[in-house]
């Protein structure tokens, strides 16, 4: 009721406060984006995204113009109001998965709302692998045996 009044109030005068005229939409791309790099903020996270969402990014990345993958996987819905956020992640071997999904899913809401001024009312994580130490090397072999055969 308090709130009913103050705008009556503040209209009254044929003007609200310039805080309150006009209208701000947010689209999901740019919660996917926060939501994406607040993830990333977490040290235990190696990547976003399951096996082909990283596969196809890997490409898009390639491809000139094919943008960052800063919301490679990541899934918005964003109301008027309110966000939810899915996001698929890789965790560090060795990290405690559940302490990690606790970790991001308050940097994430924390982000989201402190950015956007919406209410995140869930983030959902998969995790959907785990990124092994040795996987790197193993990365890294593959791609300089195919350079050879390039060259």
């Amino acid at each position: 009721m308090t709130e009913t009044t103050q705008r009556r109030n503040a209209s009254q005068d044929g003007m609200g406060a310039p805080g309150t005229r006009g209208s701000t939409a947010i689209a999901d791309t740019v919660v996917a984006k926060i939501a994406g790099m607040a993830a990333r903020e977490i040290p235990e996270v190696h990547n976003l995204g399951g096996g082909m969402t990283r596969a196809f990014g890997a490409v898009r990345q390639r491809v000139p113009g094919g943008g960052s993958g800063v919301t490679q996987g990541v899934k918005v819905e964003v109301g008027e109001r309110q966000a939810a956020v899915d996001l698929n992640l890789v965790v560090e071997y060795g990290a405690a998965i559940a302490d990690t999904a606790a970790d991001v899913r308050t940097n994430v809401i924390n982000a989201v709302e402190r950015m956007t001024g919406l209410e995140v009312v869930e983030v959902n994580i998969a995790v959907d692998d785990v990124h092994l130490p040795d996987d790197d090397y193993e990365a890294d072999e593959e791609s300089e045996q195919r350079e050879r055969r390039v060259a």
